[in-house]
């Protein structure tokens, strides 16, 4: 309904009238606080873009403080009376450990040149001219293998069992030589195959005979493949040594004893041996695994310096940070709760 007034006027519900009649009916965006609504008002903001504002963080992450330059060198806590008594111990330990490590090195190659020298001389000491028995009493080292001459009669033969020549088993025949001075020499005068047997064993000549061979030295039981059983049948023997010979004859025995350069009565010679402690026994080895102890020992002294200095620094830059350790930590946290408590 129009309600007639005066023209060009509006008043609020009615229709807006023209000179030439009623106008038509147009649709007015209303703004409320900045905000267009009605159709027109969306089409107008979907047209307009909106700038948005930057959303800033309402607790910002705290900086980590910088460290603070350091007065004077780090280092010199190694000046310190505590840190004076480790470097001292360290200066001392490593020349120790690498002398007793070479020191092991060079008896292990004292062993071996040993080890080739012996094998050398058993095999030169043969075209040597003989020489008597007392010149070359007591045996060592320097004396064992040389060519050594005795006379005297043959008393009691033994059989030593368990002996090897040329990889194959059987035995030594052992006679003692009675000698001008009372004393018995163990002469070896050859090798047998088989097990021991005294019906095959030649008897040694009759009367005053000369034997010229390679002195050794005496066995002990269980070296360098000596048979050290017991309970062995009469007339045998598992060493031959003045100490296992004393017990079988009344009379002395010389610590000593000769193995033939040539086998008496078809029997095989049995070849001379180095002297003992001369080869590469596990005595040798053992310089050498003390060899590796000592400069592993060295090395983990240098190692152990190292790591102490740089666990000191570590300790001296956290604390310039001001960080402090979890045991110191807890300790600080305690105190409080006991003064509580209190």
């Amino acid at each position: 309904m129009v309600r007639k007034g005066r023209a060009g006027s509006l008043t609020r519900g009615d229709t807006p009238v023209g000179p030439d009649g009623p106008m038509p009916r147009t649709i007015t965006p209303i703004v409320w606080g900045g905000a267009v609504s009605s159709v027109a008002g969306r089409r107008l903001r979907r047209q307009t873009p909106l700038t948005r504002r930057p959303r800033l963080c309402p607790n910002p992450a705290p900086r980590r403080p910088e460290a603070a330059p350091y007065r004077g060198s780090v280092y010199r806590f190694l000046l310190t009376p505590r840190w004076f008594g480790i470097n001292v111990f360290v200066l001392l330990a490593i020349p120790f450990c690498i002398f007793m490590g070479s020191w092991q090195l060079s008896r292990f190659e004292d062993r071996m040149t040993e080890s080739r020298d012996a094998k050398q001389s058993v095999v030169t000491d043969e075209r040597e001219a003989a020489r008597p028995l007392a010149e070359l009493l007591p045996v060592d080292k320097a004396t064992s293998g040389k060519q050594v001459t005795a006379t005297g009669r043959y008393d009691k033969q033994l059989l030593v069992p368990d002996r090897q020549v040329d990889d194959r088993e059987g035995y030594y025949v052992l006679t003692l030589l009675r000698t001008d001075g009372g004393e018995a020499l163990p002469v070896v005068r050859g090798w047998l195959p088989g097990a021991p047997d005294p019906a095959k064993v030649p008897a040694a000549p009759k009367g005053e005979v000369t034997v010229t061979g390679a002195l050794q030295a005496s066995e002990t039981p269980g070296d360098n493949g000596v048979s050290a059983r017991g309970g062995l049948p009469a007339g045998q023997t598992s060493a031959i040594s003045a100490a296992s010979l004393i017990n079988l004859v009344p009379y002395d025995v010389y610590d000593a004893w000769v193995t033939l350069n040539t086998g008496d009565s078809g029997m095989k010679a049995v070849p001379a041996t180095a002297p003992a402690d001369s080869g590469l026994d596990l005595k040798a080895f053992q310089n050498l695994g003390y060899t590796g102890e000592w400069f592993v020992f060295a090395g983990f002294v240098v190692f152990m310096w190292f790591r102490l200095v740089r666990r000191e620094v570590e300790f001296i830059r956290d604390a310039e940070l001001g960080i402090v350790p979890d045991d110191e930590g807890q300790r600080s946290e305690e105190q409080p709760q006991e003064t509580a408590s209190a």
